[in-house]
């Protein structure tokens, strides 16, 4: 593991704990050149399988591009980084589960479950992007879901 703040390979592992709910391993290092500590999270790779795009194409699954619409999606709203750690955990058991390919639209779907018990104000955002919202109307119908 190399240290982030010198770059260096050589570090040794403090503390190690199960994150249970993220289904990893938490690991405190020092790096043992400058003695920068610093958190690593190790989790196994279940999400081996492939995307089938809406076009038609077919792209390997990829984490952080998931991680970064919800981020995108809650920017400046009180949403933790626990909270979309531990949903895209759960959505990616779900994903995996699928088989070895999975619907672009199961995927943007199950973001979009996700997001609405995360904080409504980020689904919205989300499905505006997702759903390609027109105009006003489709927007405010989204939003009249959400009411009821």
């Amino acid at each position: 593991m190399k240290c982030p703040k010198c770059k260096k390979g050589e570090t040794s592992v403090i503390d190690s704990r199960d994150a249970e709910e993220n289904k990893a391993i938490r690991r405190r290092r020092e790096c043992d050149k400058c003695s920068y500590r610093f958190t690593t999270f190790e989790r196994s790779e279940k999400s081996n399988f492939v995307v089938a795009k809406r076009d038609g194409s077919r792209e390997r699954y990829d984490r952080s591009k998931v991680e970064s619409g919800i981020w995108r999606a809650c920017e400046k709203r009180q949403v933790t980084q626990e909270q979309v750690e531990k949903a895209v955990a759960v959505l990616e058991d779900k994903w995996s589960a699928m088989g070895k390919e999975v619907p672009s639209t199961a995927i943007g779907e199950g973001i979009m479950k996700a997001l609405k018990k995360i904080d409504e104000v980020a689904y919205i955002r989300f499905a505006s992007v997702y759903r390609q919202f027109k105009d006003l109307e489709t927007f405010r119908e989204e939003v009249s879901k959400l009411l009821k």
